[in-house]
């Protein structure tokens, strides 16, 4: 039977009998997701990797120790504990993580603009630098929301799931970010191009 077909269920079963490779097979299926959530929080490759492999120990751990309770949802429940890790991470540092683009990574890359002039070019990256700056001043419930929807892209039934509040609280977190980002628009008399 090849692992590759099979639920994260059965593969979780397999893994606690021995079958390695299960595992593997698993942590292929989910890394990128993981990853990717913890690198948008956490915006540092190597502090991402470090949060990445913290997050598999404490899998491993909690299965080989008879917790895990399998509801068929063992990616949301790793999501999960990479959420909890990254906050640990923001607390330990006392600083919430400011939305700047890395030499490799900037969201606003993967936005097609087509053909761009200098001057065209140019107004777009001080929008995004003025957008980031208004994010970043969001209140921390309102501004995780706005990163896990436009930076992860993660739906509001996801979101709810990971941050253990309603849809309708998500949703209305959103809604009072987009509220608040227009108030300081407004009251700061930014010109978004």
């Amino acid at each position: 039977m090849k692992t590759l077909q099979l639920s994260d269920k059965e593969l979780i079963s397999l893994y606690l009998s021995g079958d390695d490779r299960a595992f593997e097979t698993l942590l292929n299926r989910h890394k990128d997701r993981i990853y990717t959530q913890i690198y948008l929080f956490v915006k540092d490759h190597s502090r991402a990797e470090d949060i990445f492999q913290e997050v598999f120990v404490k899998i491993v751990n909690t299965l080989r120790g008879g917790k895990y309770n399998h509801e068929g949802k063992f990616l949301q429940w790793a999501l999960r504990i990479a959420y909890n890790l990254c906050v640990d991470q923001f607390r330990r540092n006392k600083r919430r993580s400011i939305l700047s683009p890395t030499d490799d990574f900037d969201i606003f890359d993967v936005i097609e603009s087509g053909y761009e002039n200098v001057e065209q070019a140019t107004m777009k990256s001080q929008t995004h630098m003025m957008v980031r700056a208004l994010v970043d001043r969001l209140p921390d419930e309102q501004r995780e929301v706005v990163m896990l929807r436009h930076y992860a892209d993660m739906s509001f039934r996801e979101i709810s799931q990971l941050t253990r509040v309603s849809i309708n609280t998500a949703l209305g977190r959103m809604r009072y970010a987009l509220i608040n980002i227009r108030k300081m628009i407004e009251e700061q008399e930014v010109v978004l191009q």
